[in-house]
Protein backbone atom coordinates (compact mmCIF):
# COMPACT_ATOMS: atom_id res chain seq x y z
CA UNK A 1 0.00 0.00 0.00
CA UNK A 2 1.44 3.36 -0.53
CA UNK A 3 1.67 6.34 1.49
CA UNK A 4 0.95 8.43 -1.54
CA UNK A 5 -2.75 9.17 -2.20
CA UNK A 6 -2.52 10.92 -4.81
CA UNK A 7 -0.55 10.97 -8.18
CA UNK A 8 1.26 14.20 -7.56
CA UNK A 9 1.17 13.81 -3.59
CA UNK A 10 4.82 13.70 -1.07
CA UNK A 11 7.06 11.67 -1.95
CA UNK A 12 8.84 9.75 0.53
CA UNK A 13 12.10 8.05 0.54
CA UNK A 14 14.27 11.22 0.12
CA UNK A 15 16.70 12.67 3.37
CA UNK A 16 15.75 16.03 2.50
CA UNK A 17 13.27 17.10 0.08
CA UNK A 18 14.27 19.59 -3.36
CA UNK A 19 11.90 22.00 -2.31
CA UNK A 20 14.82 22.81 0.18
CA UNK A 21 16.96 23.81 -2.76
CA UNK A 22 14.44 26.75 -3.27
CA UNK A 23 15.80 30.23 -3.19
CA UNK A 24 14.74 32.09 -0.03
CA UNK A 25 13.50 35.16 -0.20
CA UNK A 26 15.30 38.38 -0.88
CA UNK A 27 15.17 39.60 2.66
CA UNK A 28 15.82 36.58 4.66
CA UNK A 29 19.25 35.46 5.83
CA UNK A 30 19.30 31.40 5.03
CA UNK A 31 21.49 31.34 8.33
CA UNK A 32 18.84 32.73 10.03
CA UNK A 33 16.97 29.74 12.36
CA UNK A 34 13.54 29.63 11.67
CA UNK A 35 10.69 30.76 13.32
CA UNK A 36 8.59 28.19 14.75
CA UNK A 37 4.88 29.06 15.28
CA UNK A 38 3.01 26.08 17.51
CA UNK A 39 -0.57 26.20 16.57
CA UNK A 40 -2.44 25.18 19.75
CA UNK A 41 -5.52 24.93 21.68
CA UNK A 42 -6.88 21.90 23.44
CA UNK A 43 -10.20 21.86 22.50
CA UNK A 44 -10.77 19.82 19.74
CA UNK A 45 -12.80 21.11 16.46
CA UNK A 46 -11.10 24.29 16.09
CA UNK A 47 -9.44 24.26 12.92
CA UNK A 48 -5.87 23.87 14.04
CA UNK A 49 -5.29 21.42 11.61
CA UNK A 50 -6.91 23.66 8.88
CA UNK A 51 -4.90 26.32 9.61
CA UNK A 52 -1.68 24.92 9.85
CA UNK A 53 -2.14 23.32 6.35
CA UNK A 54 -3.16 26.48 4.85
CA UNK A 55 -1.22 29.09 6.45
CA UNK A 56 1.53 26.55 5.35
CA UNK A 57 1.02 26.71 1.88
CA UNK A 58 0.07 30.37 1.61
CA UNK A 59 3.82 31.09 3.26
CA UNK A 60 4.86 29.11 0.80
CA UNK A 61 3.34 31.31 -2.12
CA UNK A 62 4.68 34.26 -0.62
CA UNK A 63 8.17 32.33 -1.06
CA UNK A 64 8.62 30.78 2.25
CA UNK A 65 10.28 27.71 2.65
CA UNK A 66 7.91 26.17 4.64
CA UNK A 67 7.83 22.88 7.05
CA UNK A 68 4.44 21.69 8.66
CA UNK A 69 5.08 19.29 12.28
CA UNK A 70 2.41 16.56 13.16
CA UNK A 71 2.35 16.12 16.55
CA UNK A 72 -1.43 14.61 16.86
CA UNK A 73 -1.39 10.88 17.11
CA UNK A 74 -4.71 11.01 14.39
CA UNK A 75 -2.40 12.40 12.12
CA UNK A 76 -5.27 14.94 10.50
CA UNK A 77 -2.70 16.93 9.02
CA UNK A 78 -0.49 13.81 7.39
CA UNK A 79 -3.58 13.04 5.92
CA UNK A 80 -4.80 16.11 4.44
CA UNK A 81 -1.34 16.67 2.78
CA UNK A 82 -2.25 13.55 0.68
CA UNK A 83 -0.92 11.19 2.97
CA UNK A 84 -2.44 7.90 3.96
CA UNK A 85 -0.56 7.85 7.54
CA UNK A 86 -1.03 4.04 8.11
CA UNK A 87 1.57 3.14 5.21
CA UNK A 88 4.20 5.47 6.18
CA UNK A 89 6.96 3.78 7.67
CA UNK A 90 8.70 6.58 9.43
CA UNK A 91 7.54 9.32 11.54
CA UNK A 92 8.15 11.69 14.59
CA UNK A 93 7.64 8.96 16.53
CA UNK A 94 10.70 7.39 15.33
CA UNK A 95 12.68 10.70 16.59
CA UNK A 96 10.80 10.94 19.89
CA UNK A 97 12.44 7.30 20.62
CA UNK A 98 15.62 7.90 19.17
CA UNK A 99 15.13 5.87 16.41
CA UNK A 100 15.75 8.22 13.31
CA UNK A 101 16.88 12.02 13.01
CA UNK A 102 14.40 14.42 11.38
CA UNK A 103 16.08 14.99 8.48
CA UNK A 104 15.29 10.85 7.57
CA UNK A 105 11.99 11.14 7.65
CA UNK A 106 10.97 14.65 6.39
CA UNK A 107 8.53 14.54 3.41
CA UNK A 108 7.66 17.01 0.33
CA UNK A 109 4.17 17.73 -0.14
CA UNK A 110 4.55 20.06 -3.16
CA UNK A 111 5.87 23.07 -1.87
CA UNK A 112 5.29 21.97 1.60
CA UNK A 113 8.13 19.78 3.75
CA UNK A 114 6.34 17.37 6.57
CA UNK A 115 7.15 15.88 9.35
CA UNK A 116 4.36 13.24 9.47
CA UNK A 117 2.87 11.54 11.93
CA UNK A 118 1.22 8.34 12.47
CA UNK A 119 -1.07 6.61 15.73
CA UNK A 120 2.47 5.42 17.24
CA UNK A 121 2.39 8.83 18.57
CA UNK A 122 -0.18 7.28 20.84
CA UNK A 123 2.99 5.66 22.28
CA UNK A 124 5.52 8.62 22.10
CA UNK A 125 3.68 10.02 24.79
CA UNK A 126 4.02 7.18 27.04
CA UNK A 127 8.02 7.00 26.13
CA UNK A 128 8.65 10.58 26.67
CA UNK A 129 7.05 10.49 30.36
CA UNK A 130 9.86 8.56 31.54
CA UNK A 131 12.73 10.57 29.75
CA UNK A 132 14.84 13.22 30.85
CA UNK A 133 13.91 16.45 28.71
CA UNK A 134 11.09 15.09 27.14
CA UNK A 135 10.02 18.50 26.64
CA UNK A 136 13.00 19.30 24.26
CA UNK A 137 12.70 16.32 21.87
CA UNK A 138 10.67 18.57 19.31
CA UNK A 139 13.10 21.54 19.91
CA UNK A 140 15.92 19.39 19.53
CA UNK A 141 15.04 17.57 16.21
CA UNK A 142 14.40 20.49 14.24
CA UNK A 143 17.94 21.94 15.72
CA UNK A 144 19.29 19.54 14.13
CA UNK A 145 18.18 19.75 10.58
CA UNK A 146 20.14 21.37 8.32
CA UNK A 147 19.50 25.64 7.64
CA UNK A 148 16.79 25.25 5.33
CA UNK A 149 13.46 26.56 6.23
CA UNK A 150 12.14 30.32 6.74
CA UNK A 151 9.34 29.23 9.09
CA UNK A 152 7.79 26.18 10.80
CA UNK A 153 4.26 25.66 11.40
CA UNK A 154 3.86 23.01 14.23
CA UNK A 155 0.07 21.33 14.73
CA UNK A 156 -0.34 20.34 18.15
CA UNK A 157 -2.89 17.39 19.07
CA UNK A 158 -6.00 18.80 21.12
CA UNK A 159 -4.47 18.19 24.72
CA UNK A 160 -2.15 19.92 27.07
CA UNK A 161 0.31 16.48 27.00
CA UNK A 162 3.58 16.04 26.71
CA UNK A 163 3.41 15.82 22.76
CA UNK A 164 1.74 19.78 23.10
CA UNK A 165 4.11 20.92 25.73
CA UNK A 166 7.09 19.78 23.37
CA UNK A 167 6.00 22.01 20.64
CA UNK A 168 5.54 25.24 22.62
CA UNK A 169 9.14 24.20 24.08
CA UNK A 170 10.02 24.81 19.90
CA UNK A 171 7.95 27.86 19.72
CA UNK A 172 8.90 31.24 19.11
CA UNK A 173 5.25 31.63 18.98
CA UNK A 174 2.19 30.50 19.51
CA UNK A 175 -1.00 30.86 17.24
CA UNK A 176 -4.28 30.09 19.40
CA UNK A 177 -7.03 29.13 17.22
CA UNK A 178 -10.30 29.97 18.31
CA UNK A 179 -13.74 29.06 16.88
CA UNK A 180 -16.50 31.55 17.10
CA UNK A 181 -18.65 30.45 20.10
CA UNK A 182 -19.65 31.15 23.36
CA UNK A 183 -17.82 28.02 25.12
CA UNK A 184 -14.85 27.71 22.92
CA UNK A 185 -13.17 29.84 24.46
CA UNK A 186 -13.71 28.61 27.93
CA UNK A 187 -9.66 26.69 27.35
CA UNK A 188 -8.14 29.73 26.64
CA UNK A 189 -7.18 30.50 29.96
CA UNK A 190 -6.04 26.77 30.61
CA UNK A 191 -3.68 26.90 27.79
CA UNK A 192 -2.50 30.32 28.36
CA UNK A 193 -1.19 28.82 31.59
CA UNK A 194 0.62 26.33 29.81
CA UNK A 195 2.42 28.55 28.12
CA UNK A 196 3.17 30.84 31.05
CA UNK A 197 4.35 27.46 32.67
CA UNK A 198 6.31 26.55 29.25
CA UNK A 199 7.92 30.33 29.73
CA UNK A 200 9.43 30.07 32.79
CA UNK A 201 10.55 26.05 32.57
CA UNK A 202 11.45 25.54 28.90
CA UNK A 203 11.31 28.23 26.67
CA UNK A 204 11.59 31.93 28.09
CA UNK A 205 11.13 33.68 24.74
CA UNK A 206 8.22 31.94 23.76
CA UNK A 207 5.10 34.38 23.11
CA UNK A 208 1.71 34.68 21.57
CA UNK A 209 1.21 35.84 18.27
CA UNK A 210 -2.38 36.14 18.39
CA UNK A 211 -5.94 34.31 17.80
CA UNK A 212 -6.92 32.91 14.08
CA UNK A 213 -11.20 33.02 14.57
CA UNK A 214 -12.30 30.07 13.08
CA UNK A 215 -15.76 29.07 11.31
CA UNK A 216 -17.01 32.72 12.13
CA UNK A 217 -20.38 33.61 10.77
CA UNK A 218 -20.90 37.39 9.48
CA UNK A 219 -24.19 37.17 10.06
CA UNK A 220 -24.66 36.81 13.68
CA UNK A 221 -23.61 39.76 16.85
CA UNK A 222 -22.79 36.56 18.81
CA UNK A 223 -19.26 36.13 17.23
CA UNK A 224 -18.65 39.47 17.14
CA UNK A 225 -19.12 39.57 21.19
CA UNK A 226 -16.84 36.10 21.56
CA UNK A 227 -13.99 37.95 19.77
CA UNK A 228 -14.66 41.24 21.89
CA UNK A 229 -14.41 38.54 25.59
CA UNK A 230 -11.66 37.34 23.85
CA UNK A 231 -9.76 40.68 23.55
CA UNK A 232 -10.60 42.47 27.05
CA UNK A 233 -10.39 39.40 29.17
CA UNK A 234 -6.76 38.26 27.73
CA UNK A 235 -5.35 41.24 26.17
CA UNK A 236 -5.04 38.45 23.17
CA UNK A 237 -4.51 40.03 19.63
CA UNK A 238 -7.08 38.58 17.07
CA UNK A 239 -5.58 38.52 13.83
CA UNK A 240 -7.63 39.98 10.87
CA UNK A 241 -9.80 38.96 9.40
CA UNK A 242 -11.65 36.12 10.76
CA UNK A 243 -11.79 32.93 8.90
CA UNK A 244 -15.83 32.01 7.93
CA UNK A 245 -17.73 29.48 7.71
CA UNK A 246 -17.13 27.25 4.81
CA UNK A 247 -18.43 23.67 3.58
CA UNK A 248 -15.65 23.92 1.00
CA UNK A 249 -12.88 23.36 4.21
CA UNK A 250 -14.55 20.24 4.97
CA UNK A 251 -14.45 19.28 1.07
CA UNK A 252 -10.33 19.66 0.44
CA UNK A 253 -8.42 17.42 3.28
CA UNK A 254 -10.05 14.19 1.33
CA UNK A 255 -8.50 15.39 -2.22
CA UNK A 256 -5.05 16.15 0.09
CA UNK A 257 -5.55 19.96 -0.78
CA UNK A 258 -5.71 22.97 1.30
CA UNK A 259 -8.67 25.14 0.83
CA UNK A 260 -6.18 27.33 -1.37
CA UNK A 261 -6.45 24.85 -3.65
CA UNK A 262 -9.58 23.46 -3.64
CA UNK A 263 -11.41 26.96 -3.29
CA UNK A 264 -8.84 29.72 -4.19
CA UNK A 265 -11.63 32.26 -4.57
CA UNK A 266 -13.25 31.41 -1.49
CA UNK A 267 -13.80 33.97 1.21
CA UNK A 268 -11.95 31.34 3.61
CA UNK A 269 -9.03 31.36 1.37
CA UNK A 270 -8.65 35.10 1.18
CA UNK A 271 -9.00 35.36 4.98
CA UNK A 272 -6.28 32.77 5.31
CA UNK A 273 -4.33 34.41 2.58
CA UNK A 274 -4.69 38.00 4.72
CA UNK A 275 -3.02 36.30 7.75
CA UNK A 276 -0.28 35.09 6.08
CA UNK A 277 0.88 38.08 4.80
CA UNK A 278 0.93 39.59 8.04
CA UNK A 279 3.16 36.61 9.01
CA UNK A 280 5.11 36.95 6.35
CA UNK A 281 5.73 40.84 7.13
CA UNK A 282 6.71 39.64 10.97
CA UNK A 283 9.76 37.80 9.37
CA UNK A 284 10.74 40.70 7.26
CA UNK A 285 10.69 42.73 10.44
CA UNK A 286 12.61 40.22 12.37
CA UNK A 287 15.13 39.66 9.23
CA UNK A 288 18.38 42.19 10.45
Amino acid sequence: MSADRSPDGPSVGRSLPSALTTQAPAHLDSETVPRVLAVANQKGGVAKTTTVHTLGVALADLGERVLLVDLDPQACLTWSLGLDPDAIALSFHDVALGRNKAEDIVLEAGALSLLPATIDLAGSEVHLLTRTGREHVLARALASLPDAFDTVLVDCPPSLGVLTVNGLTAATGVLIPLQCEALSHRGVAQLLETIDDVRELTNPGITVRGVVATMYDARTRHGREVLDDVRTRFGLEVLDPPIPKSVRFAEAPGRGLSILEHAPRSAGSAAYRAIAAVLHADLGAEAP
